[in-house]
């Protein structure tokens, strides 16, 4: 069976979580996988680009990289990335055969979407020396936590998917925290508690816990502001990327602007028109880069959302800089119902309308989730 009819009979999403199936189905399988050098990407905003920093400046190195990452905006083969290309689709489902040769039919029928395709990344990254593990919505329980590690970085962490993660800080950290091992790195954090819990947990475990302040340096500063000048990078990018240049050395390289000189990261503030841009930032902590961004701007925000998302707040955030939204049909199960995101909108007096079509005299900003994206570019053919 191909992979796109193995996985569509998968749910992507859950109301209850199992945390003890996929760590079993790990077991059972461990010592038929590949185990390359695992660092583990963990936080709530930060995850991917920091991720695709990191893992190019690897392979530019002549490393075979890994990078594994999620959602996929058009293409299920973007969570799979090997030294600056998606996988093909022939390596794809060569891996996706290999793997159902190597699990018993019961257990690759029980994982789910997101357990299959972390098993399935590992397979596809046989031959890589690094792998770049961005985890899902969690930490500690989270099927990417399986892995040993050589470095665990966690980018900003802040409230999101309460109904698993708790709905206090402290909650939320601690179980992202928890995934840490034998070394990790703490990238900015706006709640202070995030670097005491931090240590707290790296003491229990014997982790050498190093800081975004404790790491910094003017060399590696000066390198981040001179490519954030050249590649347009935003504030919160320019912070990944100096995140990114200090994991590099904490595995025991010396970062350059050679291998860093990189373009700000597809669905993270791409202009993909001159008048548009896109972020798949869906909560607060992304919206508030994206007004920082924007500051003394304002924009036509083609919007969606989730309904598990804090829209009240996130809107509030982004007030600022809007000067109307323009609100796009989603046929997606978990997007909100459209007459509570127009209560809202209404509340806070935000002008609104349905989404038709592009005009080339005002400035877009399309802002929500990986399915949000994927709607407006098909709709836009940019794809």
């Amino acid at each position: 069976m191909k992979l796109s009819d193995f996985l569509s009979r998968k749910p992507l999403f859950y109301d209850v979580i199992d945390y003890e199936r996929f760590p079993k189905a790990y077991q059972a399988v461990a010592h038929l996988l590949p185990s390359p050098k695992i660092i583990h990407l963990v936080g709530t905003n930060g995850k991917g680009s920091t991720g695709r920093f990191l893992a190019t400046a690897l392979s530019r190195t002549g490393k075979k990289v890994g990078h594994y990452t999620s959602p996929h905006i058009l293409r299920f083969n973007e969570r799979i990335w090997v030294n600056g290309s998606e996988i093909n689709d022939e390596a794809l489902e060569a891996a996706h055969k290999k793997l159902l040769s190597l699990l018993p039919e019961a257990i690759a029928e029980a994982l789910s979407y997101f357990e299959y395709t972390t098993l399935l990344a590992m397979v596809a990254y046989e031959e890589c020396e690094y792998v770049v593990c961005e985890a899902g919505l969690g930490g500690e329980f989270d099927a990417t936590n399986v892995y040993e590690k050589v470095l665990s970085v966690f980018t900003p962490i802040d409230f999101d998917h309460a109904a698993f993660l708790g709905n206090t800080i402290n909650s939320i950290a601690s179980t992202k925290l928890r995934s840490m091992q034998r070394v990790a790195l703490l990238g900015k954090h706006k709640h202070s508690e995030v670097e005491s819990i931090a240590r707290t947990i790296a003491g229990e475990k014997g982790c050498n816990l190093y800081t975004f302040s404790e790491r910094f340096t003017p060399e590696i500063e000066t390198i981040a502001l001179h490519l954030a000048t050249k590649n347009t990078l935003s504030g919160y990018l320019c912070d990944n990327l100096m995140l990114a240049m200090m994991a590099y050395e904490l595995l025991g390289y010396e970062a350059s602007e050679e291998l860093f000189d990189q373009s700000a990261l597809f669905g993270r503030l791409s202009a993909i028109a001159p008048n548009i841009t896109l972020d798949v930032g869906h909560n607060a902590l992304a919206a508030e880069s994206i007004v920082q961004s924007f500051a003394g701007k304002k924009v036509t925000l083609i919007y969606n959302t989730y309904g598990d998302k804090d829209y009240r707040e996130i809107l509030a955030l982004l007030k600022p800089i809007i000067d109307s939204v323009e609100i796009i049909e989603v046929n997606e199960a978990r997007i909100v119902q459209r007459h509570l995101l127009e209560l809202v909108l209404d509340d806070l007096d935000i002008p609104y309308r349905s989404f038709d079509e592009i005009n080339n005299k005002q400035e877009y900003l399309v802002f929500g989730s990986f399915s949000v994206a994927e709607t407006f570019l098909k709709r836009m053919n940019k794809h």
